[in-house]
């Protein structure tokens, strides 16, 4: 046993008291677990010299190897024990798999007329960030709200340096149209601190001072100015009433956890100057024995470490480290920051709701795993499989009329779709329309990383298509040498209804038709409908993308600013696909050798 290997007592007795971390190894050097101590050598001991739970018998009895990092104080073994589970994600740790970047609104500070915008990842551009939000969703609301109520600019930059006269959103008055002088910088600059102090939850502010405005705008007897004011007032009245939490004026966040065995639900509701912005589900993963607090610690050290932070945190189980978990936010907030868990009054009836939110998404996921366990018996007894599958695979392709064609690759586990394993194909080089060609293209890329063993094999691979479609995917497969995996091919059946799917295997002469009401059938369904969205989607975005591209961009030797020269000089592509070749060579930076392959590229295009 891997545990006859370790000399436990050996290293105990060389261990410091000092506070540190420590990394359990097991074989092939993989990382088992990962803890900090304020004395490492009393928590290390315990592992090996106190009756343990089922699961911490199993750990331990793999270890080969304990490593250590001593450290200065337990403040700092917290930072690094968070640092070093979120890089080796280790197999005993509780892991918090969603660790997106949070979503904000920038206000840009570097040119005269600023503009908002949706931000994620590195804030790392001139100006003020807003935020954060729960959702990408909610953000692009709150953007579209300011859009209504205030007209300063969210355009990009490249559209706004290059404009010639007011877009659509001048004309529908979501917009001053800075970018054609249409609005005074002193004008502007006001709807800008307006937002702002929106922004900031200042609404009562920003109506009194619309109020003052709109009545000194009456008595100059400017009606349509005060017209506008007074629909800016009623906007903010209502939104006011929609969002505002009464008796809060700061900014807190609201963590409840749910757990049920070894599945955890934790919600988390943002409070931003006393407006609800929403809330957000996170499942952990959570090995079996641990308890609601040690869940809820792990939680809240992953999630906020390293990300900015807000005044207070209200949990619904109370931490042991919660003094601990203080200092450490307060000195990377350069404020103070509380966590509490006694509240009353309106907190109280928030911290209610929150942890009613986690009971009800939490029974709602098991009830989801359940069908999925259904799920997968009926498909291991419809396909005669010899144990239940682990992992599928479905690809399919989207084109327009052979345009831009794009594969999609998504996977579903025995948790259901994995969405962190789909992969989509930029297809080219084939003969438009060829979907035979475009899917050993998707397969031969995919399965190259496979035997590779960057990707785990699937038991499963699904196939949009009938015999046809199965038979051309099994010969890419074989010519890459991937064997292992059973093929299935779904095809839509005679009148290519939902319902009438027939299934085809390799080997078998009669398709298998499943009932309409058969869980099996749903399965497939779901995978197949999945990888058919997937597709679409990736095919409707690199649409879009090309028709943005300007063909300037594919001519070699025309850089930004020579197109955003060009542009200046003739107002616009339409303009410049008129003009000749003498016409192009007079503008600055273009020679005439340049004129001649921009005037045939802009004609090849047309």
């Amino acid at each position: 046993m891997a545990q006859q290997q370790f000399d436990h007592a050996k290293f105990l007795n060389t261990l410091t008291s000092r506070p540190g971390v420590y990394r359990m190894i097991g074989e092939q050097e993989k990382v088992l677990y990962v803890g900090k101590a304020k004395n490492l050598k009393k928590r290390v001991s315990s592992y090996f010299t106190r009756s343990l739970n089922r699961r911490i018998q199993i750990m331990v009895s793999q270890i080969i190897e304990i490593e250590i990092i001593v450290t200065h104080t337990e403040a700092e073994a917290l930072i690094l024990e968070n640092q070093l589970i979120k890089s080796l994600k280790p197999k005993y740790n509780i892991l918090l798999r969603d660790d997106k970047s949070y979503p904000y609104i920038h206000l840009s500070s570097d040119q005269d007329y600023p503009a908002l915008s949706f931000r994620r990842g590195a804030r790392k551009g001139k100006g003020r960030y807003f935020g954060p939000y729960p959702s990408a969703g909610s953000t692009r609301e709150t953007l579209q709200l300011l859009q209504k109520l205030f007209p300063v600019r969210q355009c990009e930059e490249s559209f706004y340096r290059n404009r010639s006269r007011a877009c659509l959103q001048y004309q529908i008055k979501r917009c001053s149209g800075p970018c054609v002088g249409l609005v005074s910088e002193q004008d502007y600059a006001l709807d800008v601190e307006h937002a702002v102090m929106f922004l900031e939850g200042k609404t009562n502010l920003v109506v009194d001072e619309l109020v003052k405005q709109m009545e000194s705008a009456s008595q100059k007897l400017e009606f349509e100015l005060a017209a506008r004011y007074r629909d800016q007032i009623k906007s903010l009245q209502r939104i006011q009433e929609r969002q505002y939490v009464s008796g809060e004026s700061g900014d807190l966040d609201i963590v409840a956890i749910a757990k049920r065995g070894n599945s955890a639900c934790i919600q988390v509701f943002y409070i931003r100057s006393g407006r609800n912005l929403g809330n957000k589900s996170f499942y952990p993963t959570v090995p079996q024995g641990d308890s609601e607090e040690s869940v809820l610690r792990a939680f809240i050290t992953q999630y906020y470490l390293d990300k900015p932070l807000p005044n207070e945190i209200i949990i619904n189980t109370a931490l042991e480290e919660r003094a601990l978990l203080e200092a450490v936010f307060t000195e990377q907030a350069k404020r103070r920051i509380r966590i509490g868990k006694k509240v009353r009054g309106e907190r109280a009836r928030w911290l209610k709701m929150a942890a009613g939110n986690a009971k009800l998404a939490l029974q709602s996921r098991l009830n989801a795993q359940s069908n999925m366990e259904q799920r997968l018996q009926s498909l291991q007894q419809a396909l005669d499989l010899a144990a239940i599958p682990e992992r599928m695979e479905c690809f399919d392709i989207s084109h327009t009329r052979g345009e831009l064609t794009v594969g999609s690759c998504v996977v579903f586990n025995q948790e259901g779709p994995l969405k962190s394993d789909y992969r989509r194909f930029n297809i080219e080089n084939i003969t438009p329309g060829d979907d035979y060609a475009a899917m050993g293209q998707v397969l031969e890329r995919r399965y190259r990383r496979v035997k590779k063993g960057e990707v785990p094999l699937p038991d499963l691979l699904f196939v949009d298509g009938g015999r046809g479609q199965l038979a051309s995917v099994n010969d890419c497969l074989q010519d890459l040498g991937v064997s292992g995996l059973i093929l299935v091919g779904v095809a839509k059946g005679v009148d290519r209804k939902a319902g009438m799917e027939q299934l085809f295997l390799l080997g078998r002469n009669s398709p298998i038709i499943l009932p309409a009401d058969s869980p099996a059938l749903h399965l497939i369904q779901q995978i197949r409908d999945e990888a058919h969205r997937f597709a679409i989607t990736a095919h409707r975005q690199r649409r879009q993308k090309s028709r943005k591209r300007s063909v300037l961009e594919d001519i070699p030797g025309i850089g930004a600013k020579r197109r955003q020269r060009l542009m200046k000089q003739f107002g616009g592509l339409q303009a410049l696909s008129r003009a000749g070749v003498e016409d192009l060579a007079r503008v600055e930076g273009i020679s005439k050798g340049l004129a001649e392959q921009i005037y045939q590229a802009l004609h090849d295009k047309t």
